[in-house]
């Protein structure tokens, strides 16, 4: 049976976004064996994948931060021995970067990416056996899903289907019904004022539904108590992790979050999500393929908490 294997890395929303084209692959490609070659810290969402067969950690960014130490470049060794061990049928590099485009050199197989005038970084081109045009002017989920079609030969489109499975039951005690707000990002530009978050979350409490503001990294966790403050009967949970994360967005009502990777988590898991922008363009790398999904803002046009409230509420 054909053996394929997907090089998207990082980060989170950009590994969430190629969910789409490995289901067309599974898809079209009927028995076949669909690995994924991740960074680690995102190894948890090919792990929701119906059609992923095995999960390849990569720890490109521990590698990078330890490059002269002695045991990093032992486990670059062991990384690269394995790899030679494997044969695939197709390797498809939807990540279309240098440092993806190397690890694809590592690998067994022919090797399939976008052709230098797609490509972001175009010196990647010369490391694939085949190079496929697509168009940049496209959404990334519908990019990913036209490379995976041209390099197993099938024609492209259909229903957009992210393949994850997250039953389970939510991490955190709950008695009422609830919304996940998701406050963090990355670039400060991103971020949505505290004032809005605290109306929208008022809001929300006065129709019955609860806010639950998860968190990732220290800072995060300190920006999500100062909201939940001053939000009435919010909760802030422990560190959660990715699978944890995906149990409790599929318990939720809906969920409104600013352009980061957990909020394409949302709109993947199917649930009712409001995208909030700020300072990206959602046109390219919005929430996607949901029809309970809506991005609202642009750049230096973020939207009001009134408006993703009416939004929300039209979706649920």
């Amino acid at each position: 049976m054909p053996r394929i294997l997907f090089v998207k890395t990082s980060s989170l929303g950009d590994v969430i976004h190629n969910c789409p084209a490995v289901s067309d692959a599974a898809r079209a490609v009927p028995g076949a064996e669909i690995d994924w070659m991740v960074e680690e810290a995102f190894a948890g969402i090919p792990a929701l994948h119906r059609s992923v067969r095995r999960v390849i950690p990569v720890a490109i960014r521990r590698w990078r931060a330890a490059l002269w130490s002695p045991p990093a470049w032992f486990a670059i060794r062991a990384f690269r021995r394995m790899l030679a061990a494997e044969h695939y049928d197709a390797v498809i590099d939807t990540q279309g970067l240098l440092k993806s485009a190397l690890l694809c050199s590592m690998t067994s197989g022919t090797k399939h990416g976008m052709d230098r005038a797609s490509l972001r970084e175009p010196l990647a081109a010369r490391f694939y056996d085949v190079r496929h045009p697509v168009p940049r002017g496209r959404h990334a989920v519908e990019r990913n899903r036209q490379l995976a079609a041209a390099a197993l030969g099938y024609a492209p489109g259909g229903e957009c289907d992210y393949g994850l499975r997250a039953e389970g039951a939510p991490p955190i005690p709950v008695s009422t019904p609830y919304a996940v707000l998701l406050t963090m990002t990355s670039r400060a530009d991103k971020l949505w004022p505290d004032d809005c978050w605290v109306e929208l979350g008022g809001a929300l409490r006065d129709r019955g539904i609860q806010s639950v503001l998860p968190w990732g990294s220290e800072g995060e966790r300190v920006r999500c108590e100062r909201l939940a403050r001053r939000i009435p009967h919010s909760v802030v949970p422990r560190h959660l992790s990715l699978r944890e994360l995906a149990h409790l967005i599929r318990g939720a009502r809906g969920a409104a979050g600013v352009d980061t990777g957990v909020t394409h988590l949302c709109a993947a898991l199917g649930i009712a999500t409001v995208g909030i922008y700020c300072a990206t363009d959602p046109a390219l790398t919005g929430l996607y393929g949901n029809a309970r999904a809506r991005n609202l803002g642009a750049a230096r046009a973020a939207p009001t908490a009134a408006s993703v409230l009416s939004a929300l509420e039209a979706l649920l």
